[in-house]
């Protein structure tokens, strides 16, 4: 049953990345439908072994701040439940299923490895979009997405790609994720998408900070691949598009960041009359009304629109989150962790100029960072009451054939060097 429920999730999370592609009639994108299944099978498989996980402070500051998201309903006397506090809800549950289904690493690479292939769906699809649509359109993106949003989703997908052909061992996966630099670099550039350069920028600090692990012939794989890249951008991306992208700077001197700074100014201004409580989940548009009547719109900035909308005690609840993830990727060896925190700050990019507090794909990556980590910080945690002991000068138990408390971290960064993966 745990197989099935981890294989619904796999379709799940592979469907995240172009879910806007393909509409199911009477629910919507395709991952209402195939997250609906995946949660199904992973309540049964839950109840048929009777055995949960304890929960990382992650989980932990999730649930809260689900739970503070929905009060609002309350406090404000909404007349009707925010579509978003059910997304919230929704999106608590996939941490819980990740977290229950896929604790081992092999499984966590697994549901990386469908995010990358789901990403080569929408890459593709822009593509095909571009082919079609040169000349008439001067952005391109995949059906049903906004250009900046498909950018950060396909951003994203760089540092899983990169990492997966570093530690896969299957030759298949390997070659399948180098190939979707290319492919995944040519469709961010056909989205026209700012920010998504700098996000994907930011992505691609992963290729530099692990080249020194790479065997030779893996690194010039890895570097034809880049130029590959470049070649296929300078000769499939239009000129008006480049002309956008090298805006990007004076845009940001200027002040206008593509009309965001009007909205954000406006926002603070909101935040100044409520910084306590906010003004409850979905509650930006309404907040802002005031100070811009005639444009009102959502925060295009996460971090933004979650201190306006649930105020200070629900942004630090949110910030918890982030930190719990920060500080459990600090435990992962030295390829791992450089990926993680990449990977960690091409999202937190992404989240600048969008709002993404709930979007599926940011949820995704906080959960799979968390359960890659978890291993390593558990271990490390059980190595301590021992070092602290000596740091102290405190006697110490003789050693014995026996494991010791500090051979589980040990073993693990053995294995690691040996490329065997917990």
């Amino acid at each position: 049953m745990i197989s099935l429920a981890y294989a619904a999730l796999w379709i799940f999370v592979f469907s995240v990345p172009w879910e806007n592609v393909l509409a199911v009639p009477g629910l919507g994108v395709i991952s209402r439908l195939t997250g609906g299944i995946a949660l199904g099978l992973a309540l049964l498989a839950a109840l048929f072994s009777g055995r949960f996980r304890r929960w990382h402070l992650f989980h932990v500051a999730a649930l809260l701040f689900v739970i503070w998201a929905g009060s609002s309903v309350l406090l404000f006397d909404m007349e009707a439940v925010p579509k978003k506090f059910l997304t919230y809800v929704q999106l608590f549950l996939v941490l819980w299923m990740m977290w229950e289904i896929a604790p081992s690493r092999a499984r966590l690479n697994g549901l990386l490895a469908a995010y990358v292939f789901g990403a080569y769906v929408s890459a593709i699809s822009t593509i095909m979009v571009s082919r079609r649509e040169m000349g008439i359109a001067r952005r391109f993106a995949a059906q049903g997405f906004d250009a900046n949003d498909l950018a950060g989703a396909l951003a994203l997908a760089i540092p899983m790609a990169w990492y997966l052909s570093t530690v896969s061992r299957r030759p298949l996966i390997r070659w399948a994720c180098r190939a979707y630099l290319p492919v995944g670099l040519l469709a961010i550039g056909l989205t026209g998408s700012r920010g998504g350069m700098i996000a994907t920028m930011v992505a691609l600090l992963v290729v530099p900070l692990t080249m020194t692990r790479l065997s030779p012939g893996r690194l010039a794989t890895a570097i034809a691949m880049l130029c590959l890249s470049g070649v296929l951008a300078v000769a499939y991306v239009p000129e008006t598009i480049v002309q956008r992208l090298a805006t990007t700077s004076s845009d940001v001197e200027e002040g206008h960041l593509g009309g965001r700074l009007k909205i954000w100014v406006a926002g603070g201004q909101a935040f100044a009359r409520r910084p306590i409580l906010g003004y409850g989940t979905s509650g930006f548009r309404n907040a802002i009304a005031p100070y811009l009547p005639s444009t009102p719109q959502v925060a295009h900035n996460s971090y933004l629109s979650v201190l306006v909308e649930n105020g200070i005690l629900g942004f630090l609840l949110y910030a918890v989150m982030w930190l719990a993830v920060f500080r459990a990727v600090l435990h992962l060896p030295l390829l791992d962790r450089r990926f993680a925190l990449v990977l960690l700050a091409t999202l937190a990019v992404i989240m600048l100029p969008l709002a993404w507090e709930d979007h599926k794909a940011a949820w995704f990556i906080l959960a799979a960072l968390v359960g890659l980590a978890r291993p390593w910080e558990a271990a490390a945690g059980s190595a301590l009451p021992r070092q602290s002991s000596r740091m102290r000068g405190m006697p110490v138990a003789s050693t014995s054939p026996r494991p010791g408390p500090s051979q589980p971290l040990a073993a693990l960064r053995r294995d690691a060097e040996r490329g065997i993966r917990p």
